[in-house]
């Protein structure tokens, strides 16, 4: 049983294996939030059910960081993306209340790009967070710098005069 619960946290931390992928896996990892903020579109959440999902997801994701960090005798292992995954819901928070068509992928497309960059090079106080042991550290840095790219999503939107 024991086997059991450990191997159900490494999947989930490893966004269902996906960060097991050994090239880059944050980057593959941060593929599946689109999809996931889609879906919460797709029920149409309140924002304040939204944002309380949001929260839920940081801190289901805190035991799930620090219960596979742990698992795998690692500080921040590479292959847990669960981090990445639940960030998502801050990076696109900016077009929570866009319709659910064509333009959502390219949303995605330029949330994956800021999200990205930003979480590759941790400007402050993402490499404050970074420094943090065990989950709060593994989360917070990813939604610290999805709060970056979340701003910069709305800023290039309105450039683009898609608000």
């Amino acid at each position: 049983m024991r086997n059991l619960k450990k191997q159900s946290i490494l999947l989930f931390a490893t966004g269902l294996g996906i960060g097991l992928i050994p090239k880059v896996p944050g980057t593959f990892g941060s593929l599946l939030g689109p999809p996931l903020v889609l879906g919460m579109l797709w029920l149409n959440l309140s924002l304040p059910v939204y944002l309380l999902v949001s929260v839920v997801l940081f801190l289901v994701g805190v035991y799930l960081c620090d219960r596979g960090a742990k698992i795998l005798g690692l500080d921040d292992p590479g292959c847990i993306v669960f981090d990445e995954i639940g960030a998502f819901t801050v990076v696109l928070l900016p077009v929570f209340d866009r319709a659910i068509d064509l333009r959502f992928l390219w949303y995605s497309v330029i949330a994956f790009l800021w999200f990205r960059l930003f979480d590759i090079w941790k400007p402050w106080p993402v490499r404050y967070f970074d420094r943090i042991h065990g989950g709060w550290g593994i989360m917070a840095d990813d939604y610290v710098a999805a709060i970056y790219a979340a701003i910069c999503l709305y800023l290039t939107l309105i450039l683009l005069g898609w608000f």
